[in-house]
């Protein structure tokens, strides 16, 4: 869903997305993202893309958030907001969606544009056949 703007109350998350896009490393893509994720009692980690020489060495936003709140002992998500220059508010990646499967089932996920305009999915709209911990207990 297309929305004019991010809703005020996740002004906070936007920021720590934003802080966090410039200082992304995308030599390569040219495409610096900045993301920020909100666990479920409001802390707020925030990741950029890190792009290598070596293609798939490279980690996204997403996952560079993820990753960050699970060192803490984070485990349990609500939102996320991702920036990007894109003209259009642009959605995670696959790998990524994967990602937040297992921690967040029923994340909360916006994307904003610099011109502001905020798109609003769940993870399920964006995911919604995943492999999940459910999926391996028959193994």
């Amino acid at each position: 869903m297309v929305l004019d703007h991010l809703p005020s109350a996740h002004a906070p998350l936007f920021s720590a997305a934003e802080t966090a896009r410039a200082h992304a490393w995308a030599p390569y893509s040219h495409f610096p993202v900045g993301a920020a994720l909100e666990t479920d009692d409001g802390r707020i980690f925030a990741g950029c893309n890190v792009e290598n020489a070596s293609y798939p060495a490279g980690t996204c936003a997403e996952r560079v958030a993820l990753g960050t709140a699970i060192a803490t002992g984070a485990r349990q998500f609500v939102r996320l907001v991702i920036t990007s220059q894109q003209q259009d508010p642009t959605p995670p990646c696959g790998i990524c969606r994967q990602a937040l499967v297992e921690f967040a089932p029923a994340l909360e996920i916006f994307a904003v544009a610099p011109d502001g305009r905020a798109a609003r999915w769940s993870l399920a709209e964006l995911l919604p056949a995943p492999f999940t911990p459910a999926s391996l207990e028959n193994v």
